[in-house]
């Protein structure tokens, strides 16, 4: 089973797309439960919500399920999110908070090493790759980090999300000019709410790449899914909501393909 996957394009963005896979090997598959094989956290559809959005972007996707390791976790296990509930880089349970694994099979510290090892690097060292080539080619490069979620779950937020989750760990991870096209995008969408570093302020993949003195900017785009499916199994595309919402990601990633082609944005100021 290919791991992850590229698109490879010219242009200076990177979409980074670590949770639309639902792989999962035969023999971890055997050991999760009832609740665990529903694959209930997955980002349905992510791929194809931004499938031929804008031209000539660069695409990077992980083809293996976050439960059995998270591609947007810190290898070393350390929080995203101090203080509030949230998953591990091998999530021991789902969004809810309730078990994935059956009894007495949840991975050893062994395990989640050998699976960041055949999963997690795999996935980085392709991202990596792309980020380094495109900031080669142009200056910079930008990471949009695309991401998507129940718009309900009590577990880890309080009420409704927005549909559009902007994270950029408080400004953090890029040139405020990104930061403001994709804000400003956002909070003129009619139909749509939106919020700028509210729960999800950007996780370990714009966290970690995110060094705009280096010349790669990075930028965290979290969706409520009931913008684009049904929350619900069987997890179903809907065409009339995605219409509505893919205009709107189109117009972000156009605004920040054009500033970064127009010379603004902090270019690469330090060795690799």
């Amino acid at each position: 089973m290919q791991v992850v996957s590229v698109h490879r394009g010219d242009g200076p963005i990177v979409l980074g797309q670590p949770h639309g896979g639902t792989y999962v090997p035969a023999e971890i598959a055997a050991r999760l439960n009832s609740n665990g094989r529903g694959l209930a956290d997955t980002d349905w559809h992510i791929n194809r919500l931004y499938e031929g959005i804008i031209g000539d972007f660069t695409a990077v996707q992980s083809h293996v399920h976050r439960y059995v390791v998270d591609a947007n976790r810190d290898p070393d296990g350390a929080s995203l999110y101090p203080g509030q509930n949230t998953t591990t880089l091998v999530p021991l349970t789902d969004f809810d908070g309730q078990s994935i694994w059956i009894d007495g099979q949840a991975p050893s510290e062994g395990e989640v090493e050998e699976r960041r090892r055949k999963y997690h690097d795999p996935y980085h060292a392709a991202l990596l790759e792309e980020l380094y080539r495109v900031r080669e080619r142009h200056g910079v490069a930008i990471l949009f980090d695309c991401h998507s979620i129940r718009s309900q779950i009590p577990f880890l937020f309080e009420g409704e999300l927005p549909v559009f989750n902007t994270g950029t760990n408080d400004g953090s991870t890029c040139d405020t000019a990104i930061e403001q096209a994709v804000h400003d995008v956002a909070t003129r969408a009619e139909g749509f709410t939106s919020v700028l570093n509210g729960r999800f302020r950007g996780g370990w993949t714009t966290r970690h790449y995110g060094r705009p003195a280096n010349g790669i900017h990075a930028i965290q785009m979290e969706i409520a899914q009931r913008a684009y499916m049904d929350e619900t199994p069987p997890w179903a595309w809907n065409e009339d909501r995605a219409a509505r919402l893919r205009p709107h990601l189109a117009t972000m990633l156009t605004r920040l393909n054009d500033l970064a082609l127009s010379g603004e944005l902090t270019k690469q100021g330090a060795q690799k």
